[in-house]
């Protein structure tokens, strides 16, 4: 039986249709907070079970039976509350005698435990405390954030502007991510493994030169001020730092395939919506 939880999360119903073309249906457990919105999987044959992470005794329940599990982090923005989410998963996963536990880390939390990795190196060095057996899949910022069809404008001016100074992203789409769990979940050879996962390095510049050979329309590139404010502004920084520049060749060992290139995700980016017919 392999468990995914925060199964109804966009990441986590990747991973289940990743899953449902290696295994059974009926071998497969969507734990979500909410079973009614999961409904569409219940119907496909997908066990589906209420695991919320404020409430341990239904994380217990939803592991029952689980040879490997799939702790996909929690969404939640505060730390405390985040850590201690996570550590009634860990501890739910022994008592209900998980197999073995994979779990969506944070690039550099395997050595670094400050700032935006500080909850995922705690919660691994949980893992590591538990004896279960595991696999930590370390993501990096997801590709969605950058390449989605908000590029659409920039094609429409003519223009795009950013402010991370021509330095590196090791951005990953979170189908590669998705389907580099599923080959975990479901392959030998990844218990006691750490896996830093990036793909392809791109920069705002080759980006503009992607989306004009994408659309065919002319795309320029200019660095602008960092007026961003928040997060953004932080993660223009931590860009212009290089701090996103890291490369392995972990996603591609684990896909067994080069991962999603900066034109495949551009193009996807720019198709037309599907809409609905009469």
């Amino acid at each position: 039986m392999i468990v995914v939880s925060a199964a109804s999360g966009a990441l986590g119903r990747l991973v289940i249709e990743q899953l449902l073309t290696r295994v059974p249906a009926g071998e497969v457990v969507a734990a979500v907070r909410d079973p009614g919105a999961a409904a569409d999987l219940a119907a496909r044959g997908v066990q589906v079970r209420r695991g919320d992470y404020d409430d341990p005794a239904s994380l217990r329940e939803a592991f029952g039976g689980a040879g490997r599990l799939l702790l996909i982090s929690s969404p939640e923005l505060d730390p405390a509350r985040r850590l201690a989410q996570h550590l009634a998963a860990i501890d739910a996963a022994g008592i209900a005698g998980v197999g073995a536990l994979a779990y969506t880390s944070f690039l550099g939390a395997g050595s670094d435990g400050t700032g935006v990795t500080e909850t995922h190196r705690a919660t691994e060095k949980a893992i590591l405390g538990s004896g279960l057996p595991y696999t930590m899949l370390r993501h990096p910022y997801y590709s969605e954030a950058f390449l989605n069809p908000g590029l659409r404008a920039a094609v429409a001016s003519g223009e795009l502007t950013d402010a991370t100074g021509g330095r590196g992203l090791n951005t990953a789409s979170r189908a590669d991510l998705a389907e580099a769990a599923a080959n975990v979940l479901t392959g030998d050879g990844h218990l006691g493994r750490g896996y830093d996962f990036t793909g392809p390095l791109w920069t705002y510049p080759q980006l503009a030169r992607t989306l004009a050979e994408v659309s065919g329309v002319p795309v320029a590139h200019r660095e602008g001020p960092d007026d961003a404010t928040g997060a953004l502004r932080w993660l223009n920084g931590q860009v212009r730092a290089g701090a996103l520049e890291t490369q392995t060749g972990d996603l591609r060992e684990v896909l067994g395939r080069p991962a999603t290139t900066l034109r495949q995700a551009v193009t996807a980016a720019l198709r037309p919506a599907v809409t609905g017919g009469a």
